[in-house]
């Protein structure tokens, strides 16, 4: 509810240009505008920077890519900060030590930019099924000249997909599979019982998810336990004409092993919306194997989709106003364990 001109908190939006109108579009400034005092039209972080003492009035501090860290210095001109919003998806690059000592919440849009990915990954998976990718390939080769083969197409009746990590993107993954006529695996080391039979999924381990389901899905955070745990051994055990999709991090992929289980693996396909390296080096022989397809982060918000990004963190700052618990507020604790 909008509050008398006297009463309204001084705000500030802090983001690169080039996304701030789709992060924060026309309709959710107007509706902070209503609510708060802007302490400055938008900023950069540079712009931010160079006149940091814009900062001492400031109460809802509202980011997006391209925030800077809310480090000791920043923070020291910013006595009268309530709340954080980041209208993205990590926070990791933005907070510090210094930021958790003052105790000041944070607000994630994580939640809303894993709609775009779930809907992705499992337009993926379908495809996956069809050998569409393959078909592609093949029908792109001047020198095919007969009509692709059907035959091993598995289809997308009683087929068997395992969803690596149910996080909050693993888990509306399982949710959008659940009409279609599919065996859903998960391997998660913190797989519930009761979650499992909530969300329709069958336990799996890592070694089973390769070795026996048509589609793998990578869902896992980037840690120091799951960097490079996709190698070798498992990526060759891959069943045949099983594919491999990789909407997380890609540094959880053993890459070189991946690019040499490629090139002896032709009847296997890997669809990486992340790499190691982005942009993938030219050099790099992932732009030319035929079975590894590359979508650099297409999974993610794009286009309209971010407005959910700043629909978000216009809620939970009205949640905040109201004295209403936030339900996107990231502790320090899974702060450190998210990707």
């Amino acid at each position: 509810m909008p509050h008398a001109s006297s009463q309204r908190p001084i705000a500030l939006v802090v983001m690169e240009e080039a996304r701030r109108a789709e992060v924060y579009p026309e309709h959710v400034l107007a509706a902070l505008g209503d609510q708060v005092r802007w302490a400055r039209a938008p900023m950069t972080r540079e712009e931010l920077l160079e006149d940091i003492g814009v900062l001492n009035a400031v109460e809802y501090l509202f980011l997006g890519w391209g925030a800077p860290e809310l480090d000791e210095r920043l923070l020291q001109h910013a006595p009268s900060l309530k709340l954080v919003l980041m209208a993205a998806g990590s926070i990791r690059a933005t907070v510090s030590l210094a930021f958790w000592r003052r105790r000041i919440p944070i607000v994630s849009a994580a939640a809303a930019n894993a709609l775009p990915v779930a809907e992705f990954s499992v337009a993926q998976i379908v495809l996956s099924l069809k050998h569409a990718h393959r078909v592609a390939r093949e029908m792109a080769d001047p020198d095919q000249l007969e009509a692709p083969s059907r035959a091993d197409i598995p289809g997308v009746y009683r087929r068997s997909v395992a969803l690596l990590s149910l996080g909050a993107i693993g888990r509306l993954v399982a949710e959008r599979l659940a009409p279609f006529d599919l065996d859903v695996f998960a391997y998660d080391p913190f797989l519930r019982t009761e979650t499992a039979r909530t969300l329709g999924v069958t336990p799996i381990s890592l070694e089973q998810a390769f070795a026996a389901c048509d589609v793998v899905s990578c869902h896992m955070p980037l840690l120091p336990e799951t960097r490079g745990v996709i190698g070798e051994k498992l990526l060759s055990s891959l069943k045949p004409g099983a594919v491999l999709i990789n909407t997380s991090r890609g540094a959880v992929i053993d890459e070189p092993a991946l690019i040499e289980v490629l090139g002896k693996r032709p009847d296997i396909t890997a669809l990486l919306d992340v790499t190691t390296d982005e942009p993938v080096p030219t050099s790099s022989p992932l732009r030319r194997l035929p079975n590894a397809f590359l979508t650099s982060h297409s999974s993610g918000s794009q286009g309209r989709e971010r407005w959910r990004l700043g629909e978000l963190v216009l809620e939970e700052f009205e949640r905040h106003r109201s004295g209403v618990p936030l339900l996107y507020a990231v502790t320090e604790e899974e702060a450190r364990s998210r990707a």
